[in-house]
């Protein structure tokens, strides 16, 4: 004996003539429709996007570890023959004129002649400090003048600052050309290691920075001392963790379903009250609502 699925239809079909199209019923229809269309591609949006959350956790340092440093720095009143970056940390490392990865660019600025410093190094994960100063130089100019503005101070991989809360890179624009010729500018940086991962597993680690900054004339047996730019850093042992993430697919259709779902039934009941209050508004008319 064979079933007759049809009896199973929970969605009966009501004859066309014994419907009735509105006009009130044809607007509501078109901006339903157009609503759930919005609603439809702005979770879409969301649900293709992902997601960033964050963790935290303690990180056990690895010494042997290193971290890329990029700087870019202009001084706008020192020629780049007596510039030179020193490095030197809590575990020992102490260089004089650190010259790998390091490009001088000069520069004539109103007369005067300055220098575009450009360095790309590594440091361990310790505390210590690296500095721009004339130190290694064969030659000094007096006293030099380490007024200063700062294009690019970022530590590990390069990463889209949109995607991490918060500034990735303080220090950008930090103008200090204003100020005593003869001061030494001092950053003191407590950097936090951070981890981004994509939605594809893809890690790279970045570290955030906050800073604190000052400027003195250092003396020293009565003396001016010469002046330098020092970069003092320490590291926060608690590390941030970033993680993309997007919603499982089966929440973003449960959403899709409740939108269409929900938008309906709410037309349908505006366009009956709508039908219902408009034929008892026709038969008062008419004298016919007794």
């Amino acid at each position: 004996m064979a079933i007759d699925v049809r009896r199973f239809d929970i969605y009966r079909k009501i004859p066309k003539d014994l419907t009735q199209a509105t006009l009130t019923g044809g607007y509501i229809s078109v901006c339903c429709v157009l609503f759930i269309a919005f609603l439809f591609v702005s979770e879409l949006y969301f649900f293709l996007k992902a997601d960033v959350q964050s963790e935290l956790f303690v990180d056990n340092t690895d010494v042997n570890e290193k971290i890329k440093v990029r700087l870019n720095i202009t001084l706008p009143n020192l020629n780049c023959e007596v510039l030179g970056l020193d490095i030197q940390d809590d575990g020992g490392r102490h260089e004089v004129g650190f010259m790998e990865n390091i490009f001088k660019t000069p520069l004539m600025t109103d007369g005067r002649v300055g220098c575009n410093f450009q360095a790309k190094f590594q440091i361990n994960k310790v505390p210590g400090n690296f500095h721009i100063s004339t130190h290694a130089a064969g030659h000094q100019t007096g006293i030099p003048d380490m007024s200063h503005y700062i294009h690019e101070l970022s530590y590990g991989d390069k990463i889209m600052e949109s995607h991490v809360p918060g500034n990735y890179n303080p220090l950008r624009d930090a103008d200090k050309t204003e100020g005593t010729a003869m001061a030494t500018h001092e950053y003191i940086m407590r950097i936090v290691p951070a981890i981004y991962e994509d939605i594809h597993g893809n890690k790279k680690s970045a570290y955030q920075f906050s800073y604190a900054y000052k400027q003195y004339v250092q003396y020293g047996h009565g003396h001016v001392m010469v002046p330098a730019i020092w970069f003092r850093y320490d590291l926060n042992p608690i590390t941030v963790k970033y993680l993309e993430r997007r919603p499982p697919i089966y929440s973003f259709l449960t959403t899709v379903c409740a939108i269409i779902g929900g938008t309906f039934t709410v037309a349908g009941i505006i366009d009956s009250c709508i039908f219902t209050a408009a034929e008892l508004f026709k038969k008062a008319e008419m004298g016919k609502l007794s």
